[in-house]
């Protein structure tokens, strides 16, 4: 088939009746083979040169209550990982002006919580109805939500909201006790009946197996709306957490990953996520190319780090992505970097290069806390 057939090819159709063997066929194909047949679905739905792009915030770190055994966030797990409550919505809107800045088009909002209480609902309700006047996107993730919580925010304005999967059902308890399978679909169907987006992905490199892998798939294309976004996140290994020694995932059965989810559900973004500091720029270009077309911007995730936002513009410019926005703001982030590394050399601060994107102008992030986030 060529470039312009697979263009012109008959839309893939959506269904929600995948079975794990199907799945499994499309892990097991020769490589290229695999990519190529991506590469076509992509196209068929999407411009394959546009990512989308989003930031997300941390506006209440730790003390978690659940046992998810890849997240420091975990008030069970002594990673080091310092505490804070509910971010003002003053710097919220803040950051969320400087995401737009550097073009971001949708803003991310995540809490550590089990579930938001409902003394917190009228902050999280103005912290939504602040960012949209910006002109932004919202997504938020909370945790687990009631029907009625599920329909204020909707009726705040709330775009999307993120809860994932995280991994297969037959291996989800041995990665998280506190909270069931069942009581993730259920919050699932709670915002699809609202009528919000839904963001839902896993995370890989466990030490799952193919099979999980297939599994978690299955799962998020069968059900009864394919979610709009899908993060596909590399685990981020934690020191202190259970999993801060589990073997690494090879990147060639994360790239598979990505292409079998574009094939699976060709009209959802799928976004690379979590893991893609760790990721060079081919590795990158590879998953775009199988089909991810969502990313976050700045060096953070919740707690993970994350490629700095000039690094992803510069590599967006190489790879002809996203040509327009990278065009305007290419040199404008380049301008910024040397002159924050200028200004802070010039105060003989040893750690100038390394930032938190929450606190561009102030702070400097400290790399023994790098952690992994799943609600993204």
């Amino acid at each position: 088939m060529t470039l312009a057939s697979a263009q012109n090819a008959q839309t893939t159709t959506i269904r929600n009746d995948w079975t794990k063997d199907e799945v499994t066929a499309l892990f097991e194909m020769p490589f290229n083979d695999l990519l190529f047949q991506a590469q076509v679905v992509h196209r068929q739905h999407f411009n394959p040169n546009e990512v989308q792009v989003s930031t997300l915030l941390s506006i209440k770190t730790g003390a978690c209550p659940e046992d998810c055994k890849y997240c420091p966030q975990s008030a069970r797990y002594d990673t080091g990982l310092e505490k804070e409550r509910l971010l003002e919505i003053e710097k919220v809107i803040e950051r969320a002006k400087e995401a737009k800045q550097v073009g971001s088009t949708r803003f991310c909002m995540g809490a550590a919580w089990r579930n938001p209480r409902d003394r917190d609902m009228p902050y999280i309700v103005s912290m939504i109805e602040e960012v949209k006047k910006l002109g932004l996107e919202t997504c938020m993730t909370l945790g687990m939500l009631t029907r009625d919580q599920a329909v204020a925010l909707k009726q705040a304005g709330l775009d999307y909201y993120n809860h994932n999967l995280d991994t297969s059902p037959e291996y989800y308890g041995d990665i998280i006790t506190t909270r069931t399978y069942e009581d993730r679909l259920n919050t699932l169907e709670n915002v699809r009946e609202a009528g919000m987006n839904v963001c839902s992905g896993g995370i890989v490199g466990m030490g799952e197996t193919a099979a999980d892998r297939a599994s978690m798939l299955v799962q998020l294309a069968n059900l009864p709306e394919q979610p709009q976004s899908v993060p596909i996140n590399m685990l981020v290994k934690v020191k202190g957490t259970p999993l801060d020694s589990v073997e690494d995932l090879d990147y060639f059965e994360f790239i598979r990953t990505i292409a079998v989810a574009r094939i699976m559900m060709p009209k959802s973004h799928v976004r690379l996520s979590a893991g893609r500091e760790a990721m060079n720029e081919q590795m990158q270009a590879m998953c775009f190319m199988a089909g991810a077309n969502s990313i976050f911007y700045g060096c953070k995730l919740l707690t993970t780090s994350n490629p700095d936002t000039h690094e992803d513009v510069m590599l967006f410019k190489k790879l002809g992505i996203n040509t327009e926005r990278t065009r305007d703001f290419s040199d404008e982030a380049h301008q910024q970097v040397l002159e924050e590394e200028i200004a802070q050399q010039a105060e003989g601060d040893a750690d100038a290069l390394f930032y938190d994107a929450s606190k561009p102008t102030a702070a400097k992030a400290s790399l023994k806390n790098e952690s992994n986030t799943a609600e993204v």
